[in-house]
């Protein structure tokens, strides 16, 4: 193992010079839309890789100022003046996510490159949309799947899995359970199915995208899916669980479990875990918390593996660094798909709404979601 680590990609660096102050750099981002405090990571991702935030718009104005306050940027008076801003190479968003795509399709429109927050579209008519408009103005359409782009125990899976330590991967389990915390504290949409997009859409998303990239799959089909209304009695079209199992085009086959059940002991806002069963080995990633561990065996960001020299386990946590936001800025600039193709992003979107329009409620759980 210590050859292996000693043999890592460094950890990144900026890739372009940043602006000061909120001024302009070689790379600027304009923001529109702080719906979802992934904002937050999406943009500390892209300062570390050297972009400039400089443009901010919500229409909730304390937000913004709070926004800009962490980011030093400006406030714009309207979205109009962040997709026009000539010195603008990015939109970044986490819109409520039924508005996420049709932004994408104005900000392409505008000439610009667009990340947006998971999941990347609510229907598959957006999806159509944002392929044409990609095809006709060159554009890129980014999405934040953040638990892999931005976990180092993500990252150091895919290099190990590069590196062929479990051989082929032949399926992966992920389970991605979420605290709803006080449910009043939650915004209208996210109740709403037509404006989430479903639980297996939304933080399904994040599990379907790993799956794609550990299976080094193209597309896949989903042979089923669940949903189910357990707890949450006054909101009936919210999904509170969910689970699908799809097949790959490579043979890979996948099973993921959503749910928004995590205990209020425990010490993250949930214990999300991926498992990998290779021809040679398996691998398990503990990327939020190393449950009722003590002290530094406690953290997130554990890659734990088995293969024919024996059994590993390592903390990833200050080991990758998060390489996908400054090859997004260098894929921007250079016109390439280093960070992500933008086939990938759209297959794992699709197959995200395939898993919600093929999911059979499950019987006896209590207030069914409701679908229009």
């Amino acid at each position: 193992m210590k050859e292996f680590l000693s043999a890592l990609p460094p950890k990144p660096s900026p890739v372009v010079e940043p602006g000061q102050n909120g001024n302009p750099g070689e790379f600027n981002v304009g923001v529109i839309g702080l719906d979802h405090g992934h904002i937050l990571g999406m943009c500390s991702g892209l300062r570390d890789a050297g972009a400039a935030i400089v443009l901010v718009f919500d229409r909730d104005t304390e937000k913004a100022a709070a926004f800009a306050k962490q980011f030093g940027a400006h406030i714009a008076r309207s979205e109009e003046e962040v997709l026009s801003a000539k010195n603008i190479h990015m939109i970044a968003s986490a819109a409520v996510p039924c508005m996420r795509g049709p932004l994408g399709i104005r900000a392409m429109q505008a000439g610009k490159d667009y990340f947006v927050d998971k999941t990347p579209f609510t229907t598959k008519a957006q999806i159509a949309q944002a392929r044409a408009v990609c095809r006709e103005t060159g554009r890129r359409y980014f999405c934040y799947f953040s638990e892999r782009l931005h976990s180092e125990a993500g990252v150091l899976a895919g290099y190990l899995i590069d590196a062929g330590v479990i051989g082929q991967v032949l399926q992966v389990d992920g389970f991605g359970p979420h605290r709803i915390g006080d449910p009043a504290s939650r915004p209208e949409w996210f109740w709403k199915k037509r404006e989430s997009g479903g639980i297996l859409c939304d933080i399904g998303s994040h599990q379907i995208e790993q799956f794609l990239f550990y299976t080094k799959a193209v597309n896949a089909s989903v042979v089923s899916a669940r949903i189910a209304n357990y707890a949450h009695p006054h909101a009936p079209e919210f999904e509170d669980f969910g689970d699908a199992m799809l097949t790959a085009d490579n043979g890979a086959t996948n099973y993921y479990r959503v749910d928004w059940f995590t205990a209020k002991g425990l010490s993250s806002w949930g214990d999300g875990r991926t498992i990998l069963l290779g021809t040679d080995g398996h691998m398990e990633l503990r990327k939020f918390v190393n449950l009722a561990a003590s002290g530094e065996d406690k953290r997130g960001e554990m890659v734990l593996w088995a293969d024919e020299d024996g059994e590993h386990r390592i903390c990833a946590q200050g080991l990758t660094g998060f390489p996908f936001f400054g090859q997004m800025i260098l894929d921007c600039l250079c016109r390439t798909e280093r960070a992500m193709t933008q086939k990938h992003i759209f297959t794992a979107a699709e197959l995200c709404i395939a898993c919600e329009e093929k999911a059979a409620v499950v019987e006896g759980s209590g207030i069914l979601p409701v679908y229009a």
